[in-house]
């Protein structure tokens, strides 16, 4: 006859069941807190003295704007409004040039032209097709029983032999704007079939959103025999 789980265990399970129900959530919260805590800063600057003033003026019924929670809600959503008019006026004329003069004068400060036109190429490269290369590839990372995705942002070639070498940026799980860029020969990486789009939402789910199968060997490399 069976026995009835124990106390320990039953508490053991729903520990277990409420952990695995709120770890989604949580790495949803991380990446969105993540994200926004640093486009909110965009328009805290102008919103905290702005709140403060309509505190003073009316502090009986609006007193309440001048809380830091307020605040910060306000400067995020005032940065996904700013957000969608750079991306509606990016779609007109008149948006691409102010957009251009915009580009023009962050390319004659310096340093500032180095990190901006970095991050504009990087971009750029995850949202084209790669020429010759798959973009998503697997790589020998931390070491050669172990594979990481990453992504080919350029194919450069080695100083004398002339090999073929390409520049995988590797993400981190579950913030994928960390990472480290690694220098592979192309003969080392092992191509896939993934978009950008289903790398990134494997990278932050922690593997859990994830195809059936995968390749893990280069194609021109054979398979390691089983017990080597």
């Amino acid at each position: 006859m069976p026995t009835s789980p124990s106390l320990a265990q039953r508490l053991q399970r729903l520990f277990l069941t409420g952990l695995l129900t709120l770890l989604p959530i949580w790495l949803t919260w991380v990446v969105v807190k993540f994200v926004f805590v640093l486009l909110s800063d965009i328009s805290r600057p102008w919103v905290g003295p702005l709140a403060a003033q309509i505190a003073a003026w009316f502090p009986d019924t609006l007193g309440w704007i001048n809380a830091d929670s307020v605040q910060a809600t306000i400067a995020m959503v005032a940065t996904l409004v700013l957000i969608l008019a750079v991306g509606w006026l990016a779609r007109r004329v008149f948006g691409q040039r102010i957009l251009g003069w915009i580009e023009a004068l962050v390319q004659r400060i310096p340093l500032a032209n180095i990190i901006y036109s970095s991050a504009r190429k990087l971009l750029d490269i995850l949202q084209t097709k790669p020429d010759g290369t798959q973009r998503v590839v697997l790589i020998d990372f931390p070491h050669s029983q172990m594979k990481s995705v990453g992504f080919v942002t350029r194919v450069i070639r080695e100083q004398g032999s002339g090999r073929e070498l390409a520049a995988v940026y590797v993400p981190t799980t579950p913030n994928p704007t960390s990472g480290y860029l690694e220098i592979v020969p192309v003969e080392k990486i092992t191509p896939t079939d993934w978009t950008v789009d289903q790398a990134m939402s494997f990278i932050i789910s922690g593997g859990a959103v994830a195809p059936e199968t995968i390749p893990f060997d280069p194609p021109d490399r054979p398979a390691a025999p089983q017990g080597a």
